[in-house]
């Protein structure tokens, strides 16, 4: 049996004691890995991340204002900052979501007293004071280390509103846009690496049919341009176009089919595409805390349809542009599961467990699968708001498992794709059935070999024995991430529940072994 390319034989062998657990039979898995034949780019754009104003994700997550008590550089948050700069996040999405077709920019600029407080009615009426704007993004931005991914409002703004945005941000010419951005402190230019022409327009971004979508993305993509002179040629700003947000293929069809013979005077650069993982159906009713392996199986087994998603539109795709040149960029996704009890329903508070950790890395697997379309995409969301690499309240902070697997796959960030032979075998648990495992393999600019693999089984270990192929090498070393249960997660009292742990591995004549436990997430280095 194939999946995802990979060929794996499972056999029943020795016993393994399981600290806390019965003695089980660990399966054992062979891997074929050619680094020979190298495939597409894992562009390091597929590891964004999403940042709303919704809830607590901007407001006491990301910023705190430059009178706070909490340790802040003109008032963004030191302890998140640290922490992001750790994931080498490569691209961040701001202000929405939903919240970006009722954001207007000149709103969020100038001196802070000085600025409207405005109600958020996409996201529970609270009042914005808008402290939180462009300069200060923008400030995030360098302080992290990420490219800037702006989301413009197609629903309730103009291409006017939408082109002085952007001038504002990157003109150099001394035009009054760019001197009232020097006046507010910041006389160089802005770089914009990514600009999204709308959000969700089919529904809270205007209720939009494809064809009115479409004449709307020409006269924005005309008219709408990053005047920053460092970002002409190869490294210019590129525009991201609306997507579907279902499974069925007829808004696809329509944006790429005019794509196909498009105008001089319009263009994009990607079209965008969300999927949530939310098993049992809107509204989304999967606890984050407290649930049990039936939860478990049930939440990843949804989450795998994402590689039928993109096969969907990927086919549409490759029928209007077989070269690939347009991206497909799934700049929404990760599991969005019931609101935390006594929490602001409007602001999607949920915990982040062990099962979310192996749920992205699942995800993160099936990008890398399709890296030849598939070369950006952006976990919702980054601080506070459903699947959180971190959380906050007040001065305390925690990292979330999630936060480590995005840690972990640091090294695949603009690796070569390598394939990984192998059958993932069968699990089947309350009616529903997993492949056993998952695994994904790269190289990285260095020559070193990366190889993660993900056992979705909450009880067996499997033990792993790869061959390699195309490459030399001396000694492994790595990580795994796992824990006790599957709901387990790290809280503000007991941040270290869910943390990476060194693992071993032995080499001998080209091959790998190592036994890598349930439920959880592996990383090794093959060193030469």
């Amino acid at each position: 049996m194939k999946f995802g390319g990979i060929r794996f034989v499972l056999c029943i062998s020795l016993l393994i004691l399981v600290p806390t657990v019965p003695v089980l039979a660990a399966e054992n898995a062979h891997l074929l890995i050619d680094a020979s034949k190298p495939g597409a780019k894992i562009d390091r754009n597929l590891f964004g991340q999403f940042a709303e104003n919704l809830g607590h994700g901007l407001y006491e997550g990301i910023w705190v204002g430059p009178d706070s008590p909490i340790p802040n550089t003109r008032g963004i948050r030191n302890d998140v900052v640290t922490a992001l700069r750790a994931l080498k996040v490569p691209n961040v999405r701001w202000p929405g979501g939903c919240f970006a077709d009722q954001y207007h920019w000149r709103k969020g600029i100038g001196p802070a007293e000085k600025r409207p407080a405005t109600l958020n009615s996409a996201w529970g009426g609270v009042v914005d004071t808008n402290s939180f704007g462009t300069d200060e993004f923008m400030d995030f931005m360098q302080q992290i280390g990420s490219q800037p991914y702006v989301s413009v409002n197609v629903g309730s703004g103009t291409p006017q509103e939408a082109s002085e945005w952007l001038e504002y941000m990157t003109a150099a010419q001394p035009t009054t846009l760019a001197k009232e951005r020097a006046a507010n402190g910041h006389p160089d230019p802005y770089k914009v690496g990514f600009m999204g022409i709308g959000n969700e327009s089919w529904d809270c971004g205007g209720n939009m049919t494809a064809e009115y979508y479409l004449s709307q993305l020409k006269i924005y993509s005309r008219f709408v341009d990053n005047d920053n002179s460092s970002q002409q040629g190869p490294s210019h700003m590129l525009k991201i176009a609306v997507g579907p947000g279902f499974p069925e293929t007829e808004w696809t069809e329509t944006i790429m089919k005019a794509w196909q013979h498009h105008h001089w005077s319009w263009d994009f650069d990607g079209l965008s595409l969300h999927w949530y993982t939310v098993p049992n159906g809107w509204p989304p009713s999967t606890p984050s805390t407290g649930f049990g392996v039936e939860d478990y199986t049930k939440t990843l087994n949804s989450t795998l349809l994402m590689d039928e998603f993109l096969r969907k539109q990927e086919a549409v795709m490759d029928k209007y542009d077989a070269k690939k040149k347009v991206a497909l960029v799934v700049d929404e996704w990760g599991a969005w599961h019931a609101p935390l009890p006594g929490t602001n329903k409007d602001f999607l508070v949920q915990q982040n467990s062990l099962r979310d950790a192996i749920l992205a890395s699942l995800n993160l697997n099936i990008f890398a699968r399709h890296a030849d379309r598939v070369r950006m995409a952006n976990i919702a969301q980054m601080v506070n708001v459903l699947q959180a690499m971190i959380l906050t309240d007040k001065e305390k902070m925690v990292v979330t498992p999630t936060y480590y697997v995005f840690k972990m796959y640091v090294p695949f960030q603009d690796a070569t794709f390598i394939p990984v032979d192998f059958d993932p075998g069968s699990l089947h648990r309350d009616g529903v059935t997993l492949p056993r495992i998952d695994a994904l393999a790269a190289k990285d600019v260095t020559g070193t070999l990366w190889i993660e693999i993900t056992n979705l089984d909450p009880e067996k270990p499997v033990e792993i024995d790869a061959a390699i192929a195309g490459t030399a090498f001396k000694s492994a070393k790595g990580e795994t991430l796992t824990a006790s249960a599957v709901d387990s997660v790290n809280t503000f009292a007991a941040p270290n529940t869910v943390v990476p742990k060194p693992i071993s591995a032995i080499v001998k004549n080209g091959k790998l072994a190592l036994t890598v436990e349930p439920k959880s997430v592996t990383v090794l280095s093959l060193e030469p």
